[in-house]
């Protein structure tokens, strides 16, 4: 079971998944995709914000990719709600 966070947006565990099945990737090619249906300016925003809590990390010239702790918000192994920005 995942216990998300009151910073987070339904866009958020999307991405999340998105992620952690194919690999780093754009905002672009994540709006572009049938898993994440939003849009690649929403997308970007909700990677910035989840870079700040540790969810995912930019690799540069705009790929985000999931981190370790990303992971284990995925499998419930972490709530959100006990993260803090960087």
């Amino acid at each position: 079971m995942r216990f998300d966070a009151d910073w987070m947006s339904r866009a958020d565990d999307r991405i999340l998944e998105h992620l952690s099945e194919a690999g780093p990737d754009t905002p672009k090619e994540m709006a572009d995709s049938d898993r994440v249906r939003f849009s690649r300016q929403h997308i970007n925003a909700r990677c910035k914000t989840l870079v700040e809590y540790g969810l995912l990390v930019h690799l540069g010239n705009g790929v985000y990719d999931i981190t370790r702790t990303g992971e284990q918000y995925l499998s419930g192994d972490v709530d959100a709600r006990d993260l803090d920005p960087e």
